[in-house]
């Protein structure tokens, strides 16, 4: 029988593991990096999404064993399909005989884990925000333990087991390079909502930016931004930036992202976990823009914590206005000292070995 090596340099036995991350990018990305490490180590590792659209340019960095759930959000009318959801994931857990799943939280979370409860096969959940989603809140009493990424998030398990380990990133987004076509002397503003977007994130950008032009301009300076629309605002987007003048790279899912890291010397950004830890790692400061509809505020929650380290500001959106969002980058253009310290406290709030933390905690638990 086959055996992998652990990071005690100790050999443990080759295991069958799936990891559930559907559900949206931010979810999925921690998911697979961790996928990774543990494939690396030499275990058979299947990744289980919800199969929603939305997960198809995520999973592409995936090419190794996929199983689509069918798992719906949390809602009355999505009972039975969660049922069905649910039934699925029995019969693979019965064909495929994991020794452990790990479950990225999220609604897609549900129907894995109940699965596993029942198939008596060890779960390990993650919690990438401060206040855990609904989904885990329930699911954590069938766990082994819960890989939290912020501290705070144990006072809200109930006395689960908890184990803090950060949240894993996508590999390699720290590795980017500059674009070549953005003048080196150009301040770059790197703008996304997350994978799906955020309309009204792309509405007050779009609104600012010609306010930013204007002012650079009379001063002598230059704009560039890159932005991640999401797919039902690429057009758009990308006619207002043309309209003002304004150089910049648009599209609905940014493939290079490691790259519009790099280039940017500021990010506006919604407040997902993915997306904080992501900034975090590659060092960047932020400005950042809660959705307000997130479940028990966590965007919100999750700003506070990067506010509170000096490495980013934080914009309510029912408040803020494309003029104050315009003040706020040139005021960042004007004094560049201030950007490079939220940087470097920025650099402090990262985990970078998060994904292998959490392969260590699911081999644990395998055994």
């Amino acid at each position: 029988m086959s055996l992998s090596e652990t990071r005690s340099g100790l050999m443990m036995e080759k295991k069958k593991i799936v990891v559930a991350c559907g559900g949206t990018g931010g979810h999925a990305f921690p998911g697979l990096a961790v996928a990774r490490e543990l494939l690396d180590r030499g275990h058979d590792v299947v990744v289980w999404d919800s199969g929603r659209m939305v997960e198809s340019d995520v999973m592409r960095a995936w090419s190794n064993k996929t199983f689509s759930t069918g798992a719906k959000q949390l809602s009355p009318k999505n009972v039975f399909a969660n049922l069905f959801s649910f039934m699925r994931c029995w019969r693979e857990i019965r064909r495929f005989r994991p020794d452990v799943l790990l479950a990225m939280g999220s609604y897609s979370s549900l129907p894995p884990v109940l699965a596993a409860k029942i198939s008596g096969v060890p779960v390990v959940l993650h919690e990438a925000n401060t206040i855990p989603g609904r989904a885990v809140d329930m699911l954590s009493r069938f766990a082994k333990t819960v890989a939290i990424a912020f501290a705070v998030t144990k006072d809200h398990l109930h006395g689960r087991p908890t184990e803090l380990v950060g949240l894993p990133v996508r590999a390699g987004i720290e590795k980017g390079t500059r674009f070549a076509e953005i003048p080196a002397d150009s301040f770059c503003v790197f703008i996304t909502g997350g994978s799906q977007g955020a309309h009204r994130v792309n509405e007050l950008v779009t609104a600012a930016m010609p306010l930013v032009k204007t002012a650079l301009d009379q001063a002598g300076k230059k704009l560039y931004v890159i932005h991640q629309t999401g797919l039902k605002d690429e057009g758009p987007v990308m006619g207002r930036y043309v309209a003002a003048g304004i150089p910049s790279r648009v599209n609905a899912f940014e493939h290079e992202m490691p790259r519009a890291f790099a280039s940017a010397d500021l990010v506006i950004a919604r407040a997902g976990a993915s997306t904080c830890f992501e900034l975090a790692r590659v060092g960047k400061p932020a400005f950042l823009i809660p959705l307000p509809s997130a479940l028990r505020n966590h965007q919100h929650f999750n700003a506070e914590a990067f506010v509170a380290a000096g490495a980013a500001a934080e914009g309510r959106q029912d408040d803020l206005t494309p003029r104050a969002l315009a003040n706020y980058i040139l005021d960042k253009v004007a004094h560049p000292a201030k950007l490079a310290q939220m940087a470097e406290r920025m650099r402090l709030m990262a985990t970078p070995d998060a994904a292998g933390k959490v392969a260590d905690l699911v081999e644990r638990c395998a055994k």
